[in-house]
C-alpha cells in the first residue's frame, strides 16, 4: 500500500488511543486498590497476574479470530465484552470473584493488541504504522487525566478505589462503539489449518540450538522480575508514600517513552543490539538506584527520576530484544518467534516476578496497630536493595555472556504484527 486517506489514519489512531487508555486507566492503580480491600499475599499476586495469564490464552484466540473473522469485528465484539467484565469486576470484593472476572477481561483483552496492530497495518504503509501506534503509548499517558479530573471536579481521589475499573468499563464501551466505524479487515487465514503449535510459537523451539539465544531468553525472563517490582506494585509503593494521584504520576514514565522510542532504531543501527539492550539494563540500575536513595536520603524527586526512565527501559531493552529476535529467526518462523518470547517475557517471566515481589513486599511488611488502628509498614528500603542487587546481577550477566550475533543495520526498524505483544508498558 503506498499510501492512506486521513480519515483511515484518524481512525486507526483513535482506536490506538482507545485501546490503550481502557487498559492503563485500571491497571496501574490495581496493586494499590487491592491494599485498600483487604486482599495480600498469594490472593494479590494472583489477581495481579491475569494480565500475564491472559497473555498465555491470547495466541489461540487471536489464531482462531484470523482463521473466521473480520479483525474489526472481533475487536468490537471483545471490547464490549471487556466493559461488561470490567464493570462487574468493579463491584466486586471478594478476592476470589475479582480474580475470575480481571482473568477472563484479560482473555477478552489481550488479543486487541495483536488485532489493532493488524487492523492497522492491513490499512496503512508499514513505514507509517509506528506513527499510528504511538496513540496507543499517548492514550496510556491520558488515562492519568482521569484522577485529575475527578479531583478537580468533585475533590475526590479515585486511585485505590473501584472507580477506575469503572472508567475502563466506560472506555472500552467507547471503544466498541468507535470500531464499528473501522474499515474492513477479512481475515487474513480463512482457509489455513488451525494449528496450536504454530499459535504458541513452538516451531520458533528451534532457535533454542543457539546458545547465544538461550542466554537471551533466560535474561528476558528474569528481567521480568525487577521489571514487574515496577510495572505490577509501584502502585501500592506511592500509595504507602503519600501519593494521589498515582495513575497520573506513573504516566509521566510513559510520556518520555514517545519521545525515546524514536532513538531505539538510531542506537541500534549506530551501536548494535547489545550496546542498545545494555543501555536499557543501565537504565533498570538507574531506576532502583533512584529508588533506594531516595528513600535513605528522602529525596522525593528521585523517585520521578525512576519514572521517568521508564522509556529508555522499555524502549531499549524490550523493544531491542524484539529486533533481536526479528534477526535471528529465519523468515519463515519469525513471527512465531517473537510470539515465543513474548510467552517467555510476559507470559511466564512476569508470572514469576508478580509472585517473586507479592512474596517479598510481604516478606518486608509488618503490621503495627496505633490508636487502635491496624496500619501497615513496609521495609521499601530493603524491597528496593533487593531489586538493585538484582538489576546488578542481569546487567554483568548480559554484558559478559551476551554476544551481538546479528548485524547492525541502517534500515528503519518493523514491527511485526505479533512482536507488538511486547509493547504493554505503556508498557
Amino acid at each position: 500500500m503506498n499510501g492512506m486517506s486521513k480519515s483511515i489514519r484518524i481512525r486507526l489512531s483513535i482506536m490506538m488511543f482507545l485501546q490503550y487508555i481502557m487498559f492503563a486507566v485500571w491497571s496501574v492503580p490495581l496493586a494499590a486498590y487491592l491494599v485498600n480491600i483487604g486482599i495480600e499475599g498469594l490472593y494479590k499476586a494472583t489477581i495481579l497476574s491475569s494480565m500475564a495469564l491472559g497473555c498465555l490464552a491470547a495466541p489461540i484466540i487471536t489464531m482462531i479470530a484470523d482463521r473466521h473473522f473480520a479483525s474489526q469485528k472481533v475487536l468490537t465484539v471483545l471490547n464490549l465484552l471487556c466493559a461488561v467484565l470490567f464493570f462487574l469486576a468493579a463491584k466486586q470484593e471478594n478476592a476470589m470473584s475479582l480474580f475470575v472476572l480481571l482473568l477472563l477481561a484479560m482473555f477478552c483483552y489481550m488479543p486487541t493488541w495483536s488485532l489493532t496492530n493488524a487492523i492497522a497495518m492491513t490499512h496503512s504503509p508499514l513505514e507509517k504504522f509506528p506513527q499510528i501506534r504511538v496513540f496507543g503509548s499517548i492514550g496510556w499517558v491520558a488515562s492519568g487525566v482521569f484522577s485529575l479530573v475527578a479531583l478537580w471536579i468533585y475533590g475526590a481521589k479515585i486511585d485505590g478505589t473501584a472507580t477506575p475499573l469503572l472508567c475502563g468499563a466506560g472506555m472500552a464501551l467507547v471503544a466498541a462503539i468507535f470500531n464499528m466505524t473501522l474499515p474492513n479487515t477479512p481475515p487474513p487465514g480463512k482457509g489455513k489449518e488451525t494449528s496450536i503449535i504454530d499459535a504458541f510459537g513452538l516451531r520458533a523451539l528451534t532457535l533454542f540450538k543457539d546458545f547465544n539465544f538461550v542466554l537471551f531468553s533466560i535474561i528476558s525472563m528474569l528481567m521480568m522480575i525487577p521489571f514487574t517490582l515496577y510495572w505490577t506494585y509501584n502502585s501500592e509503593f506511592l500509595k504507602d508514600k503519600g501519593f494521589e494521584l498515582i495513575t497520573f504520576t506513573m504516566s509521566l514514565g510513559q510520556f518520555g517513552e514517545i519521545f525515546l522510542m524514536l532513538l531505539v532504531p538510531l542506537a541500534i543501527a549506530r551501536k548494535g543490539i547489545k550496546w542498545t539492550m545494555t543501555v536499557g539494563l543501565v537504565a533498570t540500575l538507574v531506576r532502583f538506584v533512584a529508588f533506594l536513595s531516595g528513600g535513605l536520603f528522602d529525596y522525593t524527586w528521585l523517585y520521578f527520576v525512576a519514572i521517568l526512565v521508564h522509556g529508555i527501559i522499555f524502549g531499549f531493552f524490550f523493544v531491542g530484544g524484539q529486533v533481536y529476535v526479528d534477526k535471528k529467526a529465519p523468515k519463515e518462523i519469525r513471527a512465531q518467534a517473537q510470539g515465543l518470547i513474548v510467552l517467555i517475557c510476559y507470559g511466564i517471566g512476569m508470572l514469576i516476578g508478580n509472585f517473586f515481589n507479592g512474596k517479598l513486599i510481604s516478606h518486608y511488611m509488618t503490621e503495627t496497630i496505633v490508636d487502635g488502628v491496624t496500619q501497615k509498614v513496609y521495609n521499601w528500603n530493603t524491597i528496593w536493595a533487593i531489586t538493585t542487587v538484582i538489576s546488578i546481577v542481569l546487567l554483568v550477566a548480559f554484558c559478559l555472556v551476551f554476544r551481538d550475533d546479528v548485524t547492525k543495520t541502517s534500515e528503519p526498524m518493523t514491527v511485526s504484527r505479533s512482536s507488538d505483544k511486547e509493547e504493554m508498558k505503556e508498557s
